[in-house]
This record gives structure tokens, C-alpha cells and sequence, in this order.
């Protein structure tokens, strides 16, 4: 006869929405380890192993976590500039991580090890101004003052490679994981990784087949550690997949799309195959978008605040015939303040890349009911239902930080409502040439520089909604970028001059 296992007290729960700390040391009775991580400013989730013990112990608290993460880039490289945070002259300091139980999941890939987020803050107390999640949790606070909440969805694209054999030609999973192919590109060239699948072949039902076990891995882990996919399906391109996480609460939603990559790369990598999140990856095919979608909501009713009741018989624009009043000023906050928060959703020297003319992504302020070529998508009645009314924010790729991005939507949206401004350039007709005669919206930045100049100026959009002392170091961090993509010398520049000049 086997021994009774004791029963749980009657007030606990393994609802991580509801989980307490007095619920922790049943939750985690059988486990002897936890794993901790939080997000620095390029949206990795950094983090370590600790012992139940240690966890325990720090679980209400907070724990010491080294400020070099905010002052490192995501090589390890400290920034040029000493920004603020953390730098030589204040030692590399301690910052406070503080953990949030509603957070809680299980690695599925590590045997189930229990798995929370942290958000961080100052030593004295008050936020840190440069963490994503606590930037986010300040624009949701703006909107819960009014009673209103936020609901989003991600979409990420990202291509796929086989990941090279070990230089001894051993034919193992374990060795052919994405640090081998981070290993092989030091010496061979990038256009040399093999796709997993060749040629253009978007919403197939064949190409999955041929790598069906990780295709289903994805999904399940993604469904059992609550970053649910409501559509996963190839793109267009080879090798290339998007999927298109479940549409809920902002912050959750940003927790979720952090995770989803963190998913991707570590389920991947014991296939053999190597995703890849950059904006474009490869020369003459579509990047890797990152669109998000969002609407608000009154808590207590339920409504959507973007769906306007009844038609509007005369609107400004046909498009905005079912968009109320507070998606209208939301939607104008965007178009407003896009231009100033370019470096936010595209993050990296080769995020221009993608924002270029003719391949599908948005390269001016613009906007537009169902237009994809647009920046900003107006999805709502009659192609979708009026709970449905929302926006798609075309402009982010892949590489950028989820709480950033949905940060600046949020902002910039808030931004539209208080000071009820006006939509400033009119749609993109169906069939208009985007940047062409017809599109009357600015052209945004065409470079990281550009993108950071306009960013830091004085006077910004983005110094107006998120403070100086984001601005100053998000900006820093990317002058970093910007400066080691001047010093570097690429195979082109080679190719192109070492014989003819």
C-alpha cells in the first residue's frame, strides 16, 4: 500500500495569478531549485539557477543583481559612454531584482524547473528608470487611473537554420546547436548556413512535415508555459515561420513575447536548428516583422474603447467610420509621435534594412483601415466584429524589445487622448504607392543614427513620455551600436574594393 501524500492547506493555490508567497514553499516542495531572470534593455531575458533555499529567502524581498546588464551590450561589451545605471565610477553596482510570482511557469526543456520573472528597481527604492518591465507597468498605470486597461498580441517572423556539424564532423544534436553556429559563422561565410527549407512557400501544409517534431515542440511548450500560439504557419521565404501569440492583457502580453523567443532558441537548438529574430537576415527577401496589436478596454464593463457604437454617418476620413472618438486621438498620438521612437522599434543597425520600399514593410507615418503596407492598420468593422477594433503596429521587427514597443504604443496613444490631437495626415488609399506621390505621411529615419538623433533631441516626443533619463540612456545604447557598425569592415566593402581602387 502506498503512502498517503499529504494534502496541500486549504487555502493554497497553483494559480500563478493568485499565488502568494505563503504559497511557495508547498508550490515548490518537490523541487530543490529555481530559476530567476529578468529583461535588460535588448529584451534578453538574463537570469541564473538558485536553490529553493536562496529563493525562499529573497522571494519577498528582492535579491542583488549586478547593474552590468545595463551597462553592457548583448555581447558583454561595456557601452562606450558611461551611462547612469551602471559604470565604472559607481562600481558595477547592485540594482534590486524583485520577482513576480504571477509570473510563475515551469521550463519544460530543463525537467520543469520553476521559472519567475523579475522587474528591477533602485537600491533606495524607486524604479529603474531602464527596465522593461517596469516602463510598461508605468504606461498601464496612466490608463488603470482612468479605469481603462490595455490589451495587445504579438506576431513574430524569424527565419530558420540548420545549425552546422562540429569540426569533427560529429553527427549530434547536442553538438549542432545554435553556439556552433554562432562558432561556425567567425570563419565562414553568413550566406553558407543552409535554411531548413528551401525556396518561398508561405501557409504550407507540406513544408512543416519535414521537420514535424520541432514544429509541435514549439507549440505544446509554447502552450504549456502560458505563451499560448493562436496561429503558427510558414511565411514566405525559406526557411522562414511566424506565429502569432494569444491576445491578452498588455504586460502579460509582453512577459509572453519575451518568452516566445526564449522558447524558440532553447527548443530549437536540441533540433539542431538555429532561429533567427533579426529584422533581415538575408539581402533580397522580406525581414522579419514584429507587429503588435493593440486596443483598450473599460475594466468594468468590458467594452472595447476603440469601437465606436454607431457609425459615424460624416467621419473625417471613410476609414475612421467605426473608430470612436478615443481610438481616433489614440491613433493620431501613434502618428504624432512615431517618428521620435523609431530607435524603439527598430532597435539595430539592420533594422533599416527592412524598412525599405517595395518589400511589404512601412516606411512613412501612415495609416490606413485593412492596409498592410501601412505603419498603423486599422482593424474593425466590416472585417472584423466591434469587440474586435483595433490597431496593428506594423513598424516593429522582430529584433525589438516587446515592453519597449508596447511601451511607446501605449504612450504615444495616452499621449493622443489627453491632448485630443488630431490625425495629421490622411489614409493610404488601397493600391497608393507607399512613399510614393500619393503617401502624404513623413518618411521615418533610414538609419539607427538618424532614428537616435531624432530620439535624444531636445524637445522630443520621447523625452516627453518616457523622461530624460530614459531617453539619455536607451540613446547611449544605441550610439553604441551605431559606433560599432562604423568601425567595423564588412565582406561587401572587401569584395567591392580590395582589387579596383
Amino acid at each position: 500500500m502506498s503512502p498517503k501524500t499529504a494534502a496541500p492547506p486549504p487555502d493554497f493555490t497553483d494559480d500563478a495569478s493568485q499565488l502568494t508567497y505563503d504559497d511557495l514553499p508547498e508550490l515548490l516542495k518537490n523541487d530543490n531549485s529555481v530559476k530567476v531572470g529578468g529583461t535588460d534593455i535588448d529584451g534578453i531575458i538574463r537570469g541564473k539557477l538558485m536553490s529553493k533555499k536562496k529563493f525562499l529567502s529573497i522571494a519577498k524581498s528582492g535579491f542583488g543583481f549586478c547593474s552590468v546588464i545595463f551597462g553592457w551590450d548583448m555581447h558583454d561589451q561595456t557601452y562606450f559612454k558611461e551611462l547612469k545605471i551602471s559604470n565604472a565610477e559607481n562600481g558595477y553596482r547592485d540594482i534590486v531584482a524583485e520577482v513576480d510570482l504571477s509570473s510563475f511557469r515551469r521550463i519544460e526543456w530543463e525537467g520543469g524547473v520553476p521559472f519567475f520573472l523579475c522587474s528591477f528597481r533602485e537600491p533606495e527604492g524607486e524604479k529603474l528608470s531602464a527596465c522593461p518591465r517596469s516602463l510598461l507597468k508605468k504606461q498601464v498605470e496612466k490608463l488603470q487611473g482612468r479605469g481603462w486597461g490595455a490589451l495587445a498580441g504579438a506576431e513574430y517572423e524569424f527565419f530558420t537554420f540548420r545549425a552546422p556539424q562540429t569540426s569533427d564532423n560529429t553527427p549530434t544534436n547536442t553538438e549542432r546547436n545554435s553556439s556552433a553556429t554562432a562558432t561556425y559563422l567567425q570563419t565562414n561565410p553568413v550566406n553558407s548556413l543552409p535554411s531548413l527549407e528551401q525556396g518561398m512557400f508561405g501557409y504550407s501544409l507540406t513544408r512543416p512535415a519535414h521537420n514535424n517534431t520541432w514544429y509541435y515542440d514549439i507549440f505544446n511548450t509554447c502552450s504549456k508555459m502560458r505563451c499560448d500560439i493562436e496561429g503558427w504557419h510558414t511565411e514566405s521565404g525559406p526557411g522562414v515561420y511566424e506565429a502569432a501569440l494569444e491576445y491578452g492583457e498588455i504586460r502579460a502580453m509582453a512577459d509572453k513575447a519575451a518568452l516566445f523567443k526564449l522558447i524558440v532558441k532553447n527548443t530549437s537548438s536540441k533540433y539542431g536548428i538555429t532561429p533567427c529574430f533579426m529584422a533581415k537576415p538575408r539581402q533580397g527577401l522580406p525581414g522579419n516583422s514584429g507587429h503588435v496589436h493593440v486596443s483598450l478596454q473599460d475594466k468594468k464593463t468590458g467594452a472595447n474603447l476603440f469601437a465606436r457604437e454607431s457609425p459615424d454617418p460624416n467621419p473625417p476620413y471613410p476609414d475612421l467610420k467605426h473608430l470612436s472618438d478615443i481610438g481616433r486621438h489614440f491613433l493620431a498620438g501613434i502618428l504624432h509621435g512615431l517618428a521620435d521612437v523609431m530607435p524603439i522599434v527598430a532597435p539595430t543597425v539592420n533594422s533599416y534594412k527592412r524598412l525599405v520600399e517595395n518589400f511589404w514593410a512601412p516606411v512613412t507615418v501612415s495609416w490606413g483601415l485593412e492596409h498592410r503596407a501601412a505603419s498603423v492598420r486599422i482593424i474593425a468593422p466590416p472585417t472584423a466584429p466591434p469587440k474586435g477594433t483595433r490597431f496593428e503596429v506594423r513598424v516593429a521587427g522582430a529584433d525589438a524589445n516587446p515592453y519597449l514597443v508596447m511601451s511607446a504604443i501605449l504612450a504615444l496613444g495616452y499621449r493622443g487622448i489627453e491632448k485630443k490631437l488630431e490625425i495629421p495626415v490622411p489614409p493610404l488609399g488601397k493600391g497608393e504607392e507607399v512613399g510614393g506621390k500619393a503617401d502624404k505621411g513623413e518618411r521615418l529615419a533610414r538609419s539607427l543614427r538618424e532614428a537616435t538623433g531624432v530620439f535624444a533631441r531636445e524637445g522630443s516626443v520621447a523625452r516627453e513620455v518616457f523622461g530624460d533619463e530614459f531617453v539619455e540612456h536607451f540613446a547611449g545604447t544605441r550610439e553604441h551600436e551605431v559606433r560599432l557598425w562604423d568601425e567595423a569592415v564588412t565582406d561587401w566593402e572587401v569584395k567591392r574594393y580590395i582589387e579596383t581602387v
